[in-house]
């Protein structure tokens, strides 16, 4: 059961006889709802309202019921004029007057006339249609008169209305008459009538009457209710957040530990999700679990942050409550604060007492997913500075710093900043010989357990490809460089060895031809033993490669089959299955089939692109093979934008040129036409060859001429521009690509070393791979110490070592300037404020004969002087803001 005091309408008050103003609602309140909470559910993404604070005049039943009820007793009308009129000795006249009034004036608290009727042997044992008692409706009305009258007349205390809903305590309890109360219990009422339901002390709670509530607990009321998960008088009063109630009802031993309702929530929950902070000290001294959980999983400390209660946070907090406890869907309360962020002391204080920053939830969310999807800038550095990973991903694979791009792309710059302040002098000046700085990599790896690459392959990811020209970054990637280069130098000598086996095979078997001298009874056509060798080692290496692949499909899927090189890997191990044969038969004509030579031809030729492509991948080649392949796509795009034009002067040249052998079949006189593009135009041979006369003369030409003025000079010249201007481009940004690739090829190699698959390894060969791979494999390995003016430092480039050398002699002054314009203005601030103090003494003894003419006059001068002294000091600061802005 539940109190909703969120459906009470306006009330009006009508006034029936003398009887006081009674308050009719135009809706009912709602006593019959399964929990207090409501249908909102706490912690969803809506904002729920907090319970209205009001005191609830608490009805058992509507005020307009019980009074229709009474006017359909007989002569209802006709008695009610009677007793308002006090003609009292005239209510027995009528057949039902007895009844209906006795009924009609205990409701209205008429006891006059309750004497009379009584008196005149009226029956208290008499009941409406709702099996209300007089005593019911006494008790309702409050009249303390009427309910003794009633009681001493024989009116049964222990009476229930047809509904079973309630006894004449219930009424008073109910309505808050603590005089009616203290009566009915006096005569016998039974104060634990209806606990199943609602008692009477539950109904006293209900109406915030507490003086009711103290009354009924010392007369003997059970606090407690006898059903599991049933709503107790302690729910109902953390809900309406009285501590008073509270407080007695913990007196005479009430339990703070249950649940109620479907959601099971207990009193700690309620005051936690209203911060009533002293109620829920007063819980929690009682006993209260301060890790009790409702049925979503979230303890009291989750429903504070979402409600952004501060002082309860803090109390549950210093009570020992869990920070990083989480709900039913992977949240815990840093999670709550974040969403519903509207004082930034509730994330502060979570975070100081140890929430974890990086939890994430059920969807992959963590808090700083949500602080930057819901813009809070502030909160999201806050969250940044206490350890927060910023390349964490949601199960859909977005990280942090995807939604801080598009949602506080401010935090951007700010973040990049923590890059600078990990360089730092730590020995001697900065024109010291011995002058070392310290390179702190640590803010490179937010989460270790991912990669050492992942925050600037994050950064490459969205955009921010500029943060690898950082000093700190590119000596990072340097340094990683170095670590793990030997793998790809053992990934090129595993490709080299494959592909001088595979050529070895092609050269001995495929270059004999011996198919084609099948029939002339070559004998030139065995396999040599070597050959065969060559051919199982193949084999062998071949599945080492597929392996390979496999291994790289199970690890991620869907960004092996966006990479092509990966389709390219697939070609070469198809092709080496499909040629590669060794078997004891050494004829190459019994073996050998035509189709094997179109494979074999293919096949060789991808797997040296390949090799040309892991040759690409070392920085001192890199940017050449990127050259070829940037170069070989927008070809390709731009040869399928004119394929057009190319497709007409074929067909065109087709019609024109019937007997010219390369033209009269429309698939080979395209790829003549392309070949004709590069200038091989055959003019001689097409147009005065002896032995083919020229069909159609001047149409051709003209054809012809079009064809080498739009494609041969025009298109070709063109195609010769784009390319040069791609290549200026990739020179200009030549130094970021290489470090893009860098970043790449690193944490690819990490991603493997740390995938989930390698998990069943032996921990020795894992340890090993570590050791051999990571740069911050302890504290100690975490920094770099460099010592710029020393020219025996070679662990790093000259040129990185003058870039952070640099960096740090910028930050310096920046520090100088920022200084400096800080004491300036503080200076000018003294001069502003500071007061001329009045003449000396001596001065004052010869200025005391001048008259008041003159002294208005010296006075003048001050003042003068003054305003003459703030316009120099304004000047100054004017001349002085064009040096700032140079220092800068």
């Amino acid at each position: 059961m539940s109190v909703n005091m969120n459906n009470r309408s306006s009330a009006k008050s009508v006034r029936i006889g003398n009887h006081e103003p009674v308050l009719f609602y135009d809706e009912a309140i709602d006593t019959d709802s399964d929990s207090i909470s409501g249908e909102e559910e706490v912690g969803s993404g809506s904002d729920s309202e907090q319970r209205i604070r009001v005191r609830p005049a608490q009805e058992i039943w509507e005020t307009s019921t019980v009074w229709n009820a009474l006017m359909l007793l007989d002569d209802a009308n006709i008695i009610l004029e009677l007793i308002n009129n006090q003609q009292l000795d005239q209510l027995t006249l009528y057949k039902s007057g007895k009844k209906t009034g006795i009924l009609i004036a205990s409701w209205l608290g008429q006891a006059a006339a309750l004497k009379v009727l009584i008196a005149q042997g009226a029956t208290v044992h008499v009941a409406d249609c709702g099996g209300r008692t007089p005593l019911h409706l006494a008790a309702c009305s409050g009249n303390y008169e009427c309910i003794r009258i009633l009681l001493d007349a024989g009116a049964p205390v222990i009476a229930w209305d047809s509904g079973h809903k309630a006894t004449p305590i219930h009424c008073t309890a109910s309505r808050g008459y603590l005089a009616c109360t203290k009566l009915l219990i006096r005569r016998g009422a039974d104060v634990n009538a209806g606990i199943t339901n609602k008692s009477p002390l539950h109904y006293a709670v209900q109406s915030l009457a507490a003086d009711c509530v103290k009354e009924l607990l010392e007369a003997g009321a059970i606090p407690n209710t006898p059903q599991v998960y049933t709503e107790a008088p302690l729910h109902v009063a953390a809900a309406l957040g009285s501590t008073e109630i509270i407080k007695l009802l913990i007196k005479h031993g009430a339990a703070v530990t249950v649940q109620c309702g479907l959601e099971k929530t207990t009193a700690l929950h309620l005051v936690a999700e209203d911060d009533n902070v002293e109620s829920a000290r007063l819980l929690l001294d009682a006993g209260a679990h301060i890790m009790a959980v409702n049925k979503k999983l979230q303890t009291p400390l989750h429903l504070a942050t979402l409600s952004q209660s501060t002082e309860t946070l803090q109390l549950l907090l210093s009570r020992g409550a869990n920070p990083n406890v989480t709900d039913i869907n992977g949240r815990t309360p840093l999670h709550g604060a974040i969403a519903k962020a509207s004082r930034c002391e509730c994330i502060r204080f979570l975070l100081n007492a140890g929430a974890n920053v990086n939890a994430s939830d059920a969807f992959g969310y963590t808090p700083l997913h949500l602080a930057a999807l819901n813009e809070y800038s502030q909160f999201v550095m806050m969250l940044i500075n206490h350890g927060g990973d910023v390349t964490a991903r949601t199960n859909g694979g977005i990280s942090v710093l995807t939604f801080i791009t598009r949602r506080t792309p401010d935090v951007i710059p700010k973040y990049i900043t923590k890059f600078g302040s990990a360089i730092k002098l730590t020995d001697h000046e900065l024109g010291d010989v011995d002058c070392e700085l310290k390179l702190d990599f640590r803010v490179l790896v937010p989460s270790p357990n991912k990669g050492e690459t992942e925050l600037l392959l994050n950064f490459i990811e969205v955009g921010h490809r500029e943060v690898l020209n950082h000093p700190l970054c590119e000596t990072f990637l340097h340094l990683k460089w170095k670590r793990i280069r030997k793998f790809f130098f053992f990934s090129l000598f595993y490709h080299t060895l494959f592909v001088t086996l595979y050529t070895g095979y092609i050269l001995g078997v495929f270059l004999k031809n011996c198919p084609s001298k099948r029939m002339a009874g070559e004998s030139n056509c065995k396999i040599p033993m070597y050959i065969t060798v060559v051919g199982f080692i193949l084999i062998w290496f071949n599945f080492l490669f597929m392996a390979k692949e496999i291994f790289q499909i199970a690890h991620n899927w869907s960004g092996y089959v966006k990479n092509w090189e990966n389709w390219l890997q697939w070609l070469i191990i198809i092709s080496v299955f499909l040629c590669v044969f060794p078997n004891k038969h050494t004829d190459i004509r019994l073996n050998v089939h035509t189709w094997q030579h179109h494979v074999a031809a293919v096949g060789i030729f991808l797997t040296w692109v390949e090799l040309m492509m892991i040759v690409g991948r070392f920085p001192i080649f890199g940017l050449y093979v990127q050259m070829f392949t940037t170069v070989s796509i927008n070809f390709s795009k731009f040869l399928l934008t004119y394929s057009c034009l190319l497709i007409a002067f074929a067909l065109s040249f087709g019609v024109l040129f019937p007997n010219y052998k390369s033209l009269q079949m429309i698939e080979w006189s395209a790829l003549k036409t392309v070949i004709m593009m590069s200038g091989e135009l055959e003019f001689e041979d097409m147009f005065y060859d002896p032995d083919y006369k020229l069909l159609y003369p001047i149409t051709t030409h003209i054809m012809f001429f079009a064809f080498v003025l739009l494609v041969t000079l025009i298109l070709s010249n063109l195609l010769v521009g784009l390319a040069v201007n791609d290549i200026q481009g990739l020179f200009q940004s030549a130094g970021l690509d290489r470090l893009v690739r860098q970043a790449q090829l690193v944490a690819h190699l990490e991603s493997m070393l740390f995938s989930r698959l390698f998990k069943c390894a032996p921990k020795r060969l894992l340890k090993w791979f570590y050791n051999q791979a990571l740069l911050l494999r302890s504290q100690h390995h975490c920094a770099l110490y460099v010592r710029p003016n020393d020219p025996r430092e070679e662990r790093i480039p000259k040129y990185l070592i003058k870039n952070i050398y640099q960096l740090v002699v910028e930050q310096k002054e920046k520090l100088k300037i920022r200084s400096r314009i800080s004491n300036r203005k503080r200076c000018h601030r003294h001069l502003y404020d500071m007061q001329f103090p009045p003449p000396v003494s001596r001065l004052n003894s010869n200025l005391s004969g001048l008259s008041s003419t003159e002294q208005l006059q010296l006075e003048l001068l001050r003042k003068e002087f003054q305003e003459w002294g703030k316009v120099f000091l304004d000047k100054i600061e004017q001349l002085s803001k064009p040096t700032n802005t140079e220092e800068r």
